[in-house]
């Protein structure tokens, strides 16, 4: 909304009204905006759950200071998502496509962990939201996002840039950094409508979803929707449970999280900058840079919050908070076009869920051969089996977040690596 009232001013030329066409300026408000609003909302609404008792139930896993935790406020995930929404609503174009969607991802999957989280605590009910309405609910939003992205007329690319490759000016970039499409070449490269994405360590840096179909006769790729939905709804699912497994531990999901996100506008900055995705010889996407103000106010959110949640935690997200955070980061590198480096930029979250996976099997792999079952962790989570090795949470998850720190830059380092 204030975009919308500095664009007006500056029709009127008003000193320092054109400062809100920069994403740099509104990326850093958002930042500020979103860090304040989840400190000030933080403390207001610890105090309330404090005040209402609605605290989290705690089942004795023989894990060190885990019953200390008894009675914890939770649902903190409401402060994540009031953080990334006032900033947003504030400093973004809201007639973009690519922040519409993920204003419907967040308040979607917030409500979903919202409903989950008040079953659990409020009506007394541990096992909380049936796993089946979950998944339905994952799966409704991976349909409307794959089928935005395949067909909405605004979801295009431009995978050539500029004739003269050494156009590097400090004007130029700052008309990039404005959006505006006024650089020399820029504006006879016709946008496309494409099923392409980023794929790591091959020459051309690209894979498209249409050759999948093209074994059935389908040389134009028109049904390649068959196959691409079906991949972000199990690309949505995976990284929302996987972000929702890593919330053991204090400040662990919010403080990986955290470096995700870093990594995530790194990559929608370089992509919607003309210049730089020419350099990097990636796919440009046309208004993608308004997701970098998005994925701004959600790292300033999550540090905000790690004030809270990190040891000893004042206050969890529940899975108000773990369940929107993963959608959001699905969703995000979808929109990117980057999805097929989430195995390297979610590594923390994979292998979380892959301990978890070879945990189970095991268990009942052994149990069918043996008649008794054998574990390959002491426990899983990844996090709870360092935990019963007798490390100290707090040092578990530091550890966790300097290896995603590591995994972000080598994510990032992918765009150069051919």
């Amino acid at each position: 909304m204030l975009y919308y009232l500095f664009d007006w001013l500056d029709k009127l030329n008003f000193p320092g009204a054109q400062l809100f066409h920069y994403i740099s300026f509104r990326a850093a408000f958002a930042i500020i905006l979103s860090l304040f609003i989840s400190m000030i909302v933080g403390k207001s609404l610890i105090g309330l759950l404090r005040k209402r008792q609605i605290g989290e139930s705690i089942r004795d896993l023989g894990l060190a200071g885990q019953m200390e935790k008894k009675g914890t406020p939770t649902m903190g995930g409401l402060i994540i998502i009031a953080a990334i929404l006032i900033p947003v609503l504030l400093l973004n174009k809201l007639d973009n496509i690519y922040i519409l969607l993920m204003l419907f991802t967040t308040v979607w999957l917030g409500a979903l962990g919202f409903i989950d989280d008040y079953i659990k605590v409020i009506k007394k009910n541990k096992a909380g939201l049936p796993g089946k309405m979950k998944l339905v609910g994952q799966i409704i939003l991976g349909i409307v996002v794959g089928a935005v992205m395949y067909f909405h007329p605004d979801a295009v690319i431009k995978e050539s840039h500029f004739q003269n490759r050494n156009i590097v000016a400090t004007e130029d970039i700052i008309k990039i950094d404005s959006l505006s499409e006024s650089v020399v070449g820029l504006d006879e490269v016709p946008a496309v409508h494409s099923t392409k994405t980023t794929i790591p360590f091959v020459k051309n840096h690209e894979f498209d979803y249409g050759c999948l179909t093209q074994w059935l006769g389908d040389e134009d790729g028109k049904w390649s929707f068959l196959f691409y939905i079906p991949i972000v709804v199990f690309i949505i699912a995976a990284v929302s449970n996987g972000a929702n497994l890593t919330d053991g531990l204090d400040g662990l999901a919010a403080g990986t999280s955290a470096t995700i996100a870093v990594g995530i506008a790194v990559l929608a900055y370089v992509s919607g900058n003309a210049l730089f995705a020419d350099y990097l010889n990636i796919m440009y996407i046309p208004n993608i840079s308004e997701l970098v103000i998005f994925i701004s106010a959600l790292i300033g959110a999550l540090v905000g919050f790690y004030w809270w949640n990190c040891y000893p935690a004042q206050v969890f997200m529940g899975d108000t908070g773990s369940l929107t955070l993963g959608g959001i980061i699905a969703v995000s590198c979808i929109i990117i076009r980057k999805e097929l480096l989430i195995p390297l930029l979610c590594g923390i979250f994979l292998i979380q869920t892959l301990s978890v996976i070879i945990q189970v099997s095991y268990f009942k792999y052994t149990k069918k051969k043996y008649g008794e079952g054998r574990r390959i962790l002491l426990m899983s989570p990844l996090h709870h089996h360092y935990q019963k090795k007798g490390m100290h949470e707090a040092k578990i998850v530091q550890r966790f977040i300097v290896m995603s720190i590591l995994l972000v830059v080598l994510t990032v380092v992918t765009l150069k690596i051919r």
